[in-house]
């Protein structure tokens, strides 16, 4: 018993200096958000700032004209390609668990292979498809192709594998059809799997800079990540609006992990396997 108090204790230990050694650039840049530019150019490691100052937040909220509108393109594409992912990925992922169908063996194996190539590659082929279609420096050039993600239909797939046939059968004998039994059935059983997909779903469209890089010219459409880049210069970088602005971008992603916090491990852990 005594060894194994003490395993906990230094295993605890180990997880709150891991803790504290993880937030202190994210409590170093939230102090750094309120100090003035040559406060931070000094090199002064403190996290609390001499002068205090909201004149960052509102240099980015009143002056950068552009900035709203960076923040509202980086939570419309986030939220719908969010959307169109937990549909569209859980149709496919249900289809290949409990549907029979020509071609569903070669077509899985397929998905599978889609996981092993790397997304750079694609980059300059959808490009050049989007340009085609005209759809740089758009909303759907940036949702579209992103709207499916091989990762998620195999993740889906697997937990679907594992749901009880027995209340589908239920469903059905009480006159549901299979898209009834899947979006009145299914899908709200679903939520742990769901709750996990959106969370990565959300941050993989959030947190993407290199494919609005390539897609978007015009400084509108920039979304926040791209946009955060023009405060940097040849000559100087304003390191203070650049903290700020990583504040507000950093909330979103912290509250969509707070709201599916208590899905997510369960989502993870049903999706598995048996």
């Amino acid at each position: 018993m005594k060894r194994f108090g003490l395993g906990k204790v230094l295993l605890y230990l180990l997880l709150t200096i891991y803790a504290v050694i993880t937030l202190i650039p994210f409590l170093w840049a939230l102090g750094s958000s309120f100090k003035t530019l040559s406060e931070i150019a000094s090199g002064a490691i403190n996290f609390f700032p001499k002068n205090f100052t909201f004149d960052n937040y509102k240099q980015i909220f009143l002056e950068q004209k552009l900035f709203p509108r960076w923040f509202f393109n980086s939570v419309f594409i986030a939220v719908v390609g969010t959307i169109l992912n937990l549909l569209f990925n859980s149709m496919a992922g249900y289809a290949l668990a409990r549907l029979s169908f020509p071609g569903k063996k070669p077509l899985f194996i397929a998905i599978l292979a889609v996981l092993m190539i790397p997304s750079q590659i694609t980059l300059i082929p959808n490009y050049l498809i989007l340009k085609e279609f005209g759809w740089l420096n758009t909303y759907q050039g940036m949702i579209v192709p992103a709207m499916i993600n091989a990762t998620f239909i195999f993740m889906m797939r697997q937990f679907f594998i594992n749901f009880p046939k027995e209340l589908e059968e239920a469903a059905a004998i009480d006159g549901l059809t299979r898209f009834g039994v899947f979006f009145k059935i299914v899908l709200p059983l679903a939520r742990p799997a769901l709750a996990a997909q959106a969370i990565f779903v959300f941050m993989g469209f959030w947190n993407d800079f290199m494919r609005p890089l390539i897609l978007m010219s015009d400084p509108s459409m920039f979304t926040l990540p791209l946009g955060l880049n023009t405060f940097k210069g040849q000559y100087i970088s304003y390191w203070n609006y650049i903290m700020a602005a990583s504040m507000v971008f950093t909330l979103p992603v912290l509250l969509i992990y707070a709201f599916f916090n208590r899905y997510f491990i369960k989502g993870i852990s049903f999706t598995g396997g048996k």
